[in-house]
């Protein structure tokens, strides 16, 4: 490893211990790009993720998805041309509908607590990215997929990742859809 990539792996790995994912599933896959695969009702799209240009965000998700907090939670935002949006544990009970996306109770409870945001990977068709309300570090659960090109939202929002596989999953979904089981490759 090149020394600058080793300071980016230790760094990984001091958010990664923070973030509670254990060590021994970092250490089965390399830094350079985790694998995150989403299956939904309308099919499955998976993603790479970007921990060389976003290591804390990285390691949030990871330890959300190795938790199982995405799944069976539902697409709550679906924007077509736009966005599709999923993270909000509210989404499992149809009940709390006028809900969804919104509140308090919209996330994780564990913000992220580091402003990633950066001009550096932009939001192209396909990045996936981690929703805030206004506060770059309040972000916490809420994951979205742009569907377009989308510069309006460069240097606001951390892109984490980019769509590999599936690639027009994330467009067919619409709000009320399911989000079955997300986990790591």
């Amino acid at each position: 490893m090149r020394p600058a990539r080793v300071h980016v792996y230790v760094a990984f790995l001091v958010a990664a211990c923070v973030a509670g994912l254990p060590i021994r599933a970092i250490a089965q896959r390399t830094v350079d790009r985790p694998i995150v695969v989403v299956e939904t009702s309308k099919g499955t799209f998976s993603f790479e993720m970007f921990p060389n240009d976003a290591h804390i965000t990285v390691a949030h998700i990871l330890a959300l998805v190795r938790a199982g907090f995405y799944d069976g939670q539902r697409v709550h935002r679906a924007q077509p041309g736009f966005v599709v949006q999923f993270g909000d544990p509210q989404t499992r009970d149809p009940g709390k509908r006028e809900l969804w996306g919104r509140g308090a109770a919209a996330g994780s409870g564990k913000p992220v607590g580091a402003a990633e945001t950066s001009k550096k990977r932009p939001h192209v068709r396909g990045a996936v990215g981690l929703a805030h309300m206004g506060d770059p570090n309040k972000a916490e659960s809420q994951i979205y997929i742009t569907l377009s090109r989308q510069p309006s939202l460069d240097g606001h929002y951390v892109v984490f990742g980019q769509v590999i596989s599936g690639e027009d999953v994330p467009g067919q979904l619409q709000v009320g859809d399911d989000i079955r089981l997300v986990y790591m490759r």
